[in-house]
């Protein structure tokens, strides 16, 4: 089986031949070890897409992300006619200079359509169109933006948009599911010339930020709403939410998504309990405490340990429990994908 369809076996809650295994993202990483930055990829998309290209194969993980790190420009494209630009940093992904929707008055004077014309986001968007047509009957490539409540917070604040839950929960829904409409916008061209996956990381959505309540209220229904629009185009919707959210673990169904991707807070044999059978699920080998901080036969510990406990009957990928930082030796990256990639089912 190649790693595309070993992965959309897992998705479809089937028992491939080895665990499926993948980064989430890695753009960081990726660029690093490649040479380059953020900034000179920017408008390149030919480069973008070689740099995916070949750290993919270097990788091994059985999903490619295009446009990892480059989030915050569906923002900035349509925040550049109230001052909003790129914030380009020497290490890290690239953020925006300011916040600029404060009230329900201000979403109406959002242009969806200036998320299409901006360079860097057709740059993204170019370069995922290239990589899918070299390598997507190998790996199963994506591209990543934020979700719905994370995307919505980046325009508003993250601080003002948390208050808001409290003191103006319409405007934050009708935020969240503007921005919905956004990524669906965004993606709806690429999914039509045949992207299979959307790749949605809602970190703003964490257990360490909001409640249950306040995730069915709030960060569900817009995810619910995109991912009934690529079920609806035979695109898999890959979610993943930082924190402990271990008190709503059912709540993933009601998304409607394809997998979830466990941050490390969460225990994996818990979500084995809640979701197996029912949901594709993925975790969750620390980034910084396992990948970045042990040695390359720790590593392969604590991969172990994952899978012995959720691995071994499908629908589960092996994957780190958050995007990855870039100083992360490649051994520990090696060792990672080896557990997976030798362990048969």
């Amino acid at each position: 089986m190649t790693p595309r369809e070993t992965i959309l076996k897992a998705f479809a809650l089937g028992k491939p031949e080895r665990v499926p295994v993948t980064l989430f993202g890695a753009g960081m990483w990726s660029i690093k070890d490649y040479g380059t930055n953020f900034e000179e990829l920017a408008s390149d998309a030919g480069k973008m897409a070689d740099m995916c290209i070949a750290e993919a194969e270097k990788i091994r993980s059985d999903v490619v992300y295009v446009g990892s790190g480059y989030n915050n420009f569906h923002v900035i494209a349509l925040g550049e006619k109230f001052g909003c630009g790129p914030k380009y940093r020497e290490i890290g992904a690239p953020d925006l200079t300011q916040h600029f929707v404060h009230s329900e008055e201000d979403i109406a004077k959002l242009d969806m359509d200036d998320v299409l014309k901006h360079p860097v986001v057709k740059t993204v968007m170019e370069a995922t169109r290239i990589v899918n047509q070299k390598i997507g009957d190998k790996y199963l490539v994506t591209m990543t933006c934020w979700g719905p409540f994370t995307l919505a917070a980046r325009f508003v604040g993250e601080e003002t948009f948390m208050k808001a839950t409290f003191k103006k929960p319409a405007f934050v829904e009708k935020m969240a599911d503007f921005c919905a409409d956004l990524l669906i916008k965004l993606y709806e061209p690429l999914v039509k010339d045949g992207l299979e996956a959307i790749s949605i990381a809602d970190p703003t959505a964490s257990g360490d930020l909001i409640n249950p309540k306040q995730m069915a209220r709030f960060a569900v229904p817009p995810l619910k709403k995109l991912s009934d629009w690529a079920k609806s185009k035979n695109a898999h919707t890959i979610l993943h939410i930082c924190g402990n959210t271990s008190d709503r673990l059912e709540q993933f169904i009601d998304t409607g998504c394809t997998v979830i991707f466990f941050d490390q807070k969460v225990d994996i044999a818990k979500a084995k309990a809640a979701l197996g059978g029912r949901m594709c699920f993925g975790g969750n080998v620390a980034p910084v405490h396992v990948l970045l901080n042990k040695t390359a036969d720790e590593v392969e510990q604590a991969c172990r340990e994952v899978i012995e406990i959720a691995g071994k009957d499908g629908g589960f990928v092996l994957v780190p429990g958050c995007d990855i930082p870039p100083t992360i030796s490649y051994e520990n990256l090696r060792r990672f994908h080896d557990v997976a990639l030798n362990w048969k089912l």
